[in-house]
């Protein structure tokens, strides 16, 4: 291939993983990049807040990277943003309530005002570098989501965003069948598509449905109502604040990041609220309980989350008591279920009505399942396909849906993050791989944090740890003090005085070994420490804590 007939797309995040998505496609000496999110923690990132993608690549080719464009506001492909714009001093273009929510991360975030940011809407059409980027709009759990047509000087990219084929949306903002066709009878290169959903046969409900249900609940609930749901799903809240008003219920929101998207979303007019309908929580406790709704954050189970603190009687305002009907309008995210069952578990202890998935009928998925993918496939009828957003099983099972509507096998590309993918006209191919991985972020620390440490904390968390405190003098290297012992995590000191005692006399004897045979390196007497001491408490305990020789020398 010659270089100025091809165009390289690279995965940074999002491929083989649900969150941390970032894509990158090149042309000569430009670069766009869309979305970059963050993912959350998993179990064994212990103290990790968030996991954003690693941008080493566009960091090092900072002077041709021309834009982020961003498919629609849910933290997963927003994000990293405020990380990301500390580095890449790039405009960002996003729809209004995308945008809108962006802004306030920044904000919160303390990023520079200079953040040049781009109000775009479906429809559309913006020139990055020789780039002509066509903002398509799309049905997702999000308002205001868009796919995006990259037209480029090798030919057309189709990157559908997340979607599905919701024929009587909330909002009414049903996807744009007609401009994806027309870009399919005009030709697609290379398409990428939402995997998702791709292992779930048929097609995805209607959000619509969801509304039926909470009025069927309204209609029900003889008590106060309580909805947990993604604070950015703007059409449940839509539908909640409906059905409350349609049975005379009074509003409250509770949780941080609820109470800032209801406000975002107001301010920009993508929530009908009827006068009156939101007041404040210290109000809505005064009122009768079967006059009341709480719409909170916690639907994932999330310990510090408002529902979380409700179910476990932590909460400072707002206390569970019987007769309550509490909605958890999302299925949990995988690696979740098990804090999601603890709180409904909680909830039901304190006797409280619990309506949750998968059969209730309060959360459909905001992604196509197989027919609609399908659909989309036959729609755009592309010559490459790449399936993005989803863990491996899911990327497979697209590209044998793609396969089994007529892509040729040899057209599909189930990549890897980092992978250089490059296409000209009539080839695709992997052409090598750049930087891509995980930062973690840890309270402010911004990549401080890597698998060394996350390896010490694993351990100190399973083992604990076993300081030793000497003290030896300078000169001659005899002991003067100590040894002194500390045990966190692994024994109670007082409670194992005997193995203590045993060890501070192997303890002894390692130093006097040491003195005999003249090592004075602390270096040297630390490793002897740790290799006695370890090995003796294993023999007595079967445990391996950390140990931690400490040297002091007067």
């Amino acid at each position: 291939m010659k270089e100025d007939q091809t165009i390289s797309i690279i995965p940074l995040g999002g491929l083989g993983e649900i969150g941390k998505n970032i894509m990158a496609i090149k042309y000569k000496q430009n670069i766009i990049v869309i979305d970059a999110g963050l993912m959350f923690p998993d179990d064994e990132m212990l103290g990790i807040d968030l996991v954003i993608p690693d941008i080493s690549y566009l960091i090092e080719n900072k002077e041709i990277v021309r834009g982020i464009v961003v498919t629609h506001g849910h933290e997963d492909h927003i994000g990293a943003l405020p990380y990301i714009l500390r580095e890449l001093h790039v405009p960002v273009y996003a729809t209004k309530l995308t945008l809108g929510l962006l802004e306030a991360k920044l904000k919160e975030s303390n990023n520079p005002e200079t953040v040049k940011t781009r109000c775009v809407k479906a429809g559309d059409k913006v020139h990055i570098g020789p780039f002509e980027v066509n903002f398509i709009r799309v049905s997702h759990s999000i308002a205001d989501a868009v796919g995006l047509g990259i037209k480029t000087p090798v030919g057309t990219i189709l990157h559908t965003g997340d979607f599905k084929l919701d024929q009587t949306p909330v909002n009414r903002q049903i996807i744009d069948y007609h401009k994806i066709a027309e870009l399919g009878n005009e030709g697609v290169l290379v398409m990428m598509s939402d995997s998702t959903n791709a292992d779930r046969p048929g097609y995805t409900l209607s959000e619509r449905l969801v509304g039926e249900k909470f009025d069927e609940t309204f209609r029900k609930a003889s008590e106060r109502i309580i909805i947990a749901s993604f604070a950015s799903n703007i059409s449940r809240i839509q539908q909640a604040i409906t059905s409350a008003y349609k049975y005379g219920r009074k509003v409250a929101v509770v949780g941080r990041s609820m109470v800032n998207v209801v406000s975002i979303a107001m301010d920009l007019e993508y929530l009908d609220v009827p006068p009156g309908i939101l007041v404040d929580l210290d109000e809505i406790q005064l009122l009768p309980k079967n006059e009341t709704v709480i719409l909170t954050t916690g639907s994932q189970g999330e310990p510090m989350s408002a529902l979380s603190r409700m179910a476990a009687s932590d909460h400072n305002r707002i206390e569970i008591i019987p007769g309550d009907t509490i909605i958890i309008s999302a299925s949990p995210i995988p690696g979740n279920e098990k804090l999601v069952h603890r709180t409904i578990d909680q909830l039901f202890r304190q006797g409280a009505e619990v309506i949750y998935e998968p059969f209730s009928g309060v959360h459909v998925s905001g992604h196509a399942s197989q027919e609609e993918l399908k659909l989309m496939l036959n729609l755009v009828k592309p010559k490459f396909f790449i399936p993005v957003h989803g863990e491996y099983r899911h990327l497979i099972r697209h590209a044998q849906l793609a396969e089994s509507v007529g892509i040729s096998p040899e057209n599909i590309f189930v990549a890897e993050n980092g992978q250089v993918l490059e296409f000209s006209e009539d080839r695709g191919l992997i052409s090598g791989r750049v930087t891509a991985g995980r930062v973690l972020v840890d309270g402010l620390g911004v990549g401080d944090v890597g698998n060394i440490v996350l390896r010490d904390r694993k351990h100190l968390s399973q083992d604990g740890i076993f300081i030793i405190v000497i003290t030896m003098s300078k000169e001659t290297g005899t002991l003067i003090a100590g040894p002194d012992i500390v045990s966190r995590g692994f024994v109670y000191v007082r409670e194992s005085e005997g193995l203590i005692e045993e060890t501070k006399e192997k303890l002894r004897s390692i130093l006097n070994q040491c003195e005999s045979e003249q090592v004075l390196e602390w270096s040297g007497i630390k490793s002897n420490i740790r290799e006695v001491v370890s090995k003796f408490l294993y023999e007595r305990t079967r445990r391996r804590p950390m140990i931690l020789p400490i040297i002091m020398e007067i």
